[in-house]
């Protein structure tokens, strides 16, 4: 998807991502936004779990924030939460969503044997399991994007993405130890 943090507003209307998204939901854009005939009143952003996913979806939550803002203030955008492991320990199977909730689960069975699959991406999920982790309504995990969400996203966008190159490293700097597996 386009960074529209840098894009002129033609460029942005030409790409062909964003304009699927806007024919979808086919309200407008910017000052032309309709809600009263936007068609869907959940929006669901699902990305990867890993680094990559985290891009895209702060790509896509910029994109709303800057032009499809009364989308998140009515409460529709969500955002889908995807494991990032698989784990099996004897017949149970376990999905988990971060490194320390992994930590966790492997302390409660010290000694046994146990299999651990890492999702780098919703691609190496079979349809199945796809289905039980991130797309039923029974058992997903969803997350209401708030304004404070997007708010938050963009600064953070602004901020590995813009221009200012000294802000970038700080923050690189701060949080470097902090990511316990980098995908490149």
């Amino acid at each position: 998807i386009l960074n529209v943090e840098k894009a002129r507003f033609d460029k942005i209307l030409s790409n062909k991502e964003i304009r699927t998204i806007i024919t979808a939901l086919g309200c407008g854009i910017g000052d032309e936004l309709d809600l009263d005939k936007l068609r869907y009143h959940k929006i669901i952003i699902m990305t990867d779990a890993d680094v990559d996913g985290a891009h895209i979806r702060t790509l896509l939550l910029t994109f709303f924030y800057r032009y499809l803002r009364d989308i998140i203030t009515a409460g529709y955008l969500y955002i889908a939460q995807p494991p990032l492991y698989r784990i099996r320990v004897g017949r149970e199977t376990f999905y988990v969503y971060s490194e320390e909730e992994k930590e966790e689960l492997l302390q409660r069975y010290p000694g046994k044997k146990v299999e651990i699959q890492r999702f780098k991406g919703l691609g190496e999920m079979n349809p199945q399991q796809l289905w039980e982790t991130t797309m039923d309504p029974r058992r997903r995990k969803l997350y209401r994007v708030t304004i404070e969400d997007a708010i938050m996203a963009d600064e953070l966008f602004t901020l590995l993405m813009g221009d200012a190159v000294e802000p970038r490293r700080e923050f690189i700097q701060k949080h470097a130890r902090e990511v316990a597996e980098l995908d490149v």
